[in-house]
């Protein structure tokens, strides 16, 4: 675990938002207090940090997230895991890392890439990046800030479960997110099935 990361963290301010999927108290994370995009922790207000928590680490996705692209499966795993996190009262974490860590511009311009032929770890590498930058050192600090010792993970990705590996924090379960495939996005799926390694079962054909 980065013990930089978990010196610089600090709550900068929280409010409770009532939404669709329930009330949540939210938590803006920086390192200074007037941090323009903190990192967010979505907390139920009656979870309870002793017992095992169902958790979400989400990616920031503003494509999919907040204009529902179809490109991706983002926001319907985040409307997934909001109402399961309401229903076990339990934490989601939004990461700032929009575009596996490359930022939107230059996702908008792997999407072209895409749209030639590539696939999303093919276009990442045709613009001189690697295929992922995500890196989870933030939200397992958020989780020790919020007392937080066991959880249940809501992933398909396997870096996530390997970057508790030595947090101290204990993941009880791997819950399964799997969103069904459309037109748009199947290439994606398969592209994160195959070549990243993601616990999904999207049909090759």
């Amino acid at each position: 675990m980065n013990k930089k990361v978990e010196n610089i963290l600090q709550r900068a301010a929280e409010a409770i938002i009532p939404s669709d999927w329930g009330e949540f108290l939210m938590i803006a994370y920086g390192s200074t207090t007037d941090n323009y995009s903190p990192d967010i922790a979505m907390v139920h207000p009656e979870f309870d940090p002793k017992s095992v928590v169902t958790v979400r680490i989400h990616s920031e996705c503003l494509t999919g997230d907040l204009f529902h692209s179809q490109r991706c499966d983002c926001g319907l795993q985040l409307d997934a895991s909001m109402k399961k996190i309401n229903k076990e009262r339990g934490v989601l974490i939004y990461l700032r890392q929009e575009g596996r860590g490359i930022g939107l511009i230059n996702k908008l311009k792997a999407y072209n890439k895409q749209d030639e032929g590539l696939d999303t770890v093919e276009a990442n590498l045709a613009l001189g990046f690697d295929n992922d930058y995500r890196k989870y050192e933030i939200a397992i600090a958020i989780l020790k800030d919020l007392g937080i010792k066991q959880i249940n993970l809501l992933t398909n990705n396997p870096d996530k479960i390997n970057a508790f590996g030595d947090s101290g924090i204990v993941i009880n379960e791997r819950i399964g997110l799997e969103i069904e495939a459309n037109k748009n996005n199947k290439k994606y799926l398969q592209t994160k099935q195959n070549s990243l390694g993601h616990f999904l079962n999207i049909d090759p054909s």
